[in-house]
Protein backbone atom coordinates (compact mmCIF):
# COMPACT_ATOMS: atom_id res chain seq x y z
CA UNK A 1 0.00 0.00 0.00
CA UNK A 2 1.52 3.32 -0.91
CA UNK A 3 2.06 6.08 1.23
CA UNK A 4 -0.61 8.72 0.87
CA UNK A 5 0.08 12.22 1.10
CA UNK A 6 -2.82 12.82 3.60
CA UNK A 7 -1.47 10.17 6.03
CA UNK A 8 2.08 11.41 5.54
CA UNK A 9 0.42 15.32 6.49
CA UNK A 10 -1.15 13.76 9.50
CA UNK A 11 2.23 12.07 10.58
CA UNK A 12 3.94 15.33 10.47
CA UNK A 13 1.07 17.48 12.60
CA UNK A 14 0.70 14.96 15.40
CA UNK A 15 4.79 14.62 15.71
CA UNK A 16 4.46 18.68 15.53
CA UNK A 17 1.90 18.28 18.60
CA UNK A 18 3.63 16.04 20.48
CA UNK A 19 6.99 17.46 20.04
CA UNK A 20 5.70 20.67 21.40
CA UNK A 21 4.01 19.56 24.52
CA UNK A 22 6.79 17.86 25.76
CA UNK A 23 8.92 19.97 24.65
CA UNK A 24 7.07 23.14 26.36
CA UNK A 25 6.87 21.56 28.96
CA UNK A 26 10.23 20.33 29.52
CA UNK A 27 11.26 24.03 28.64
CA UNK A 28 8.70 25.58 31.36
CA UNK A 29 10.31 23.72 34.39
CA UNK A 30 14.09 25.07 33.07
CA UNK A 31 15.05 21.44 31.45
CA UNK A 32 17.70 22.53 28.53
CA UNK A 33 16.15 21.62 24.81
CA UNK A 34 17.48 19.13 22.97
CA UNK A 35 20.38 21.16 20.30
CA UNK A 36 19.82 20.88 16.40
CA UNK A 37 22.97 19.80 15.02
CA UNK A 38 23.48 21.34 11.64
CA UNK A 39 24.63 18.12 10.24
CA UNK A 40 21.35 16.83 10.60
CA UNK A 41 19.88 19.31 8.20
CA UNK A 42 22.39 19.04 5.82
CA UNK A 43 21.93 14.72 5.87
CA UNK A 44 17.89 15.33 5.81
CA UNK A 45 19.06 17.25 2.91
CA UNK A 46 21.03 14.83 0.97
CA UNK A 47 18.70 11.91 1.73
CA UNK A 48 16.22 13.75 -0.46
CA UNK A 49 18.38 14.30 -2.96
CA UNK A 50 19.55 10.65 -3.37
CA UNK A 51 15.64 9.35 -2.98
CA UNK A 52 15.35 11.49 -6.31
CA UNK A 53 18.60 9.85 -7.43
CA UNK A 54 17.74 6.15 -7.09
CA UNK A 55 13.88 7.23 -8.62
CA UNK A 56 15.24 8.85 -11.20
CA UNK A 57 16.18 5.35 -13.35
CA UNK A 58 12.60 3.67 -12.45
CA UNK A 59 11.19 6.74 -13.95
CA UNK A 60 12.82 6.61 -17.15
CA UNK A 61 12.05 2.89 -17.46
CA UNK A 62 8.22 3.17 -16.36
CA UNK A 63 8.17 5.79 -19.57
CA UNK A 64 9.08 3.64 -22.08
CA UNK A 65 13.19 4.51 -21.88
CA UNK A 66 13.98 1.05 -21.72
CA UNK A 67 17.48 1.09 -23.15
CA UNK A 68 19.04 -0.81 -20.00
CA UNK A 69 16.69 -3.44 -17.82
CA UNK A 70 15.47 -2.64 -15.01
CA UNK A 71 16.27 -5.08 -12.27
CA UNK A 72 12.94 -5.44 -10.27
CA UNK A 73 14.53 -6.17 -7.00
CA UNK A 74 16.15 -2.13 -7.74
CA UNK A 75 12.50 -1.48 -8.62
CA UNK A 76 11.45 -2.57 -5.74
CA UNK A 77 13.68 -1.40 -2.83
CA UNK A 78 13.59 2.70 -4.64
CA UNK A 79 9.76 1.97 -3.96
CA UNK A 80 10.72 0.77 -0.22
CA UNK A 81 13.33 3.95 0.33
CA UNK A 82 10.44 6.41 -1.50
CA UNK A 83 7.96 5.30 1.18
CA UNK A 84 10.36 4.65 3.99
CA UNK A 85 11.46 8.89 3.08
CA UNK A 86 7.85 10.23 3.10
CA UNK A 87 6.95 8.75 6.71
CA UNK A 88 10.25 9.94 7.96
CA UNK A 89 10.48 12.95 6.13
CA UNK A 90 7.17 13.66 7.78
CA UNK A 91 8.31 12.47 11.60
CA UNK A 92 11.55 14.92 11.25
CA UNK A 93 9.51 17.33 9.99
CA UNK A 94 7.18 17.58 13.22
CA UNK A 95 9.92 17.21 15.42
CA UNK A 96 11.85 20.32 13.72
CA UNK A 97 8.46 22.37 13.40
CA UNK A 98 8.10 21.53 17.20
CA UNK A 99 11.37 22.74 18.30
CA UNK A 100 10.90 26.20 16.44
CA UNK A 101 7.42 26.49 18.21
CA UNK A 102 8.85 26.23 21.54
CA UNK A 103 11.52 28.17 20.88
CA UNK A 104 9.47 30.86 18.94
CA UNK A 105 8.46 32.52 22.16
CA UNK A 106 12.09 34.21 22.94
CA UNK A 107 13.91 34.49 19.97
CA UNK A 108 16.98 35.85 22.05
CA UNK A 109 20.48 35.07 21.75
CA UNK A 110 21.15 31.10 21.14
CA UNK A 111 17.60 30.23 21.04
CA UNK A 112 17.54 33.00 17.95
CA UNK A 113 20.17 30.66 16.36
CA UNK A 114 18.34 27.63 17.24
CA UNK A 115 15.12 28.72 15.99
CA UNK A 116 16.51 29.33 12.40
CA UNK A 117 18.19 26.09 12.16
CA UNK A 118 15.04 23.90 13.37
CA UNK A 119 13.13 26.14 10.29
CA UNK A 120 15.67 25.16 7.86
CA UNK A 121 15.74 22.03 9.35
CA UNK A 122 11.64 21.36 8.95
CA UNK A 123 11.94 22.81 5.09
CA UNK A 124 15.22 19.78 4.59
CA UNK A 125 12.45 17.52 5.96
CA UNK A 126 9.28 18.26 4.26
CA UNK A 127 11.61 17.95 1.19
CA UNK A 128 12.60 14.39 2.11
CA UNK A 129 8.83 13.50 2.74
CA UNK A 130 7.71 15.24 -0.78
CA UNK A 131 10.80 13.41 -2.73
CA UNK A 132 9.13 10.63 -1.44
CA UNK A 133 5.83 10.55 -2.00
CA UNK A 134 7.01 11.91 -5.64
CA UNK A 135 9.67 8.70 -6.46
CA UNK A 136 6.97 7.00 -5.58
CA UNK A 137 4.63 7.53 -7.91
CA UNK A 138 7.21 7.06 -10.42
CA UNK A 139 7.13 4.00 -9.26
CA UNK A 140 4.08 3.06 -10.48
CA UNK A 141 3.07 1.13 -13.77
CA UNK A 142 0.69 2.88 -16.27
CA UNK A 143 -2.44 0.53 -17.16
CA UNK A 144 -1.63 -2.35 -19.53
CA UNK A 145 -3.42 -1.63 -23.33
CA UNK A 146 -5.57 -5.08 -23.42
CA UNK A 147 -6.04 -3.65 -27.04
CA UNK A 148 -3.05 -5.32 -29.02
Amino acid sequence: MPARARTVAILAVGTTFVVWLVLWQLDGIGVALPRLPWPATVATAATAVVVIAAGLPVRRWVRGKRERRLDPMVATRTLVLAKAAAYGGALLAGWFVGQALVLLPELVGDRRYRFILAVISAIAAVALAAAGLVVQSWCKLPPEDDAT
